[in-house]
């Protein structure tokens, strides 16, 4: 590298510029993608229900519900996240509420499998706990790459943002603390504890890796 090239102003210095077209997801790839995400969201919400822990957003809502009455996950699951779904049609569009839809109903679906071909005996919970939001975390984040989501309590976060200039994130970790707080009514203390620590570790993965910019593929 030429002392030139090193000084040069980064507003005018030659820059990667990338084909939107290329840049694209396949139907094939989508489709794979949202597989993918929600078969490891799935796995990892089914190892916090096998060691009695929780965590944030609509899947912790759904696992305080499941501990607490005899109703199947699936169905809670697919429930819980209605209202999210049609608030994911008013403000993200038929496209994305669409790929929410299917992906809700397959990790309800996977979720029904795991318990039937993945039964769990003894277990430690301190490692299903974060094991079990490291693949929940790294479901969401493909999801969020191929244009999908599970529904969630981060859209109610960005209209409180948008409504009231409230940061988005302090709505969604303010949301997470209420969940696990109430799992003190059904799960014992130490479980609460070790769902604090899960889902702390859930939000740095999304936040390490769900970066604008970072990733160019849409």
């Amino acid at each position: 590298m030429t002392d030139a090239e090193s000084t040069a102003d980064p507003a005018t210095a030659p820059t990667l510029v990338f084909d939107e077209r290329t840049m694209a997801h396949s139907w094939f790839e989508d489709a794979l993608g949202i597989l993918t995400g929600t078969f490891s969201a799935a796995f990892g919400i089914y190892l916090l229900q096998s060691s009695g822990s929780v965590t944030g957003g609509t899947a912790g809502l759904a696992l305080l519900v499941d501990f607490a009455t005899a109703w199947p996950f699936w169905l809670i699951f697919g429930l819980v996240n209605l209202p999210f779904a049609a608030l994911a049609l008013w403000k993200k569009g038929v496209s994305f509420t669409v790929r929410t839809v299917i992906s809700i109903a397959l990790v309800s679906l996977f979720s029904a499998v795991n318990h039937v071909l993945v039964p769990l005996g003894d277990i430690n919970p301190i490692f299903c706990t974060l094991a079990g939001n490291l693949f929940a975390g790294v479901g969401l984040l493909i999801l969020f790459r191929h244009r999908a989501s599970l529904g969630g309590i981060n859209i109610i976060a960005l209209l409180v943002q948008e409504k009231t200039g409230f940061r988005a994130g302090w709505t969604q970790l303010a949301f997470d603390v209420v969940i696990i707080a109430a799992a003190l009514i059904v799960v014992p203390w130490p479980n609460v504890l070790l769902s604090a620590a899960g889902a702390v570790l859930l939000n740095v993965v999304l936040a390490l890796n769900h970066r604008p910019g970072r990733y160019i593929g849409h």
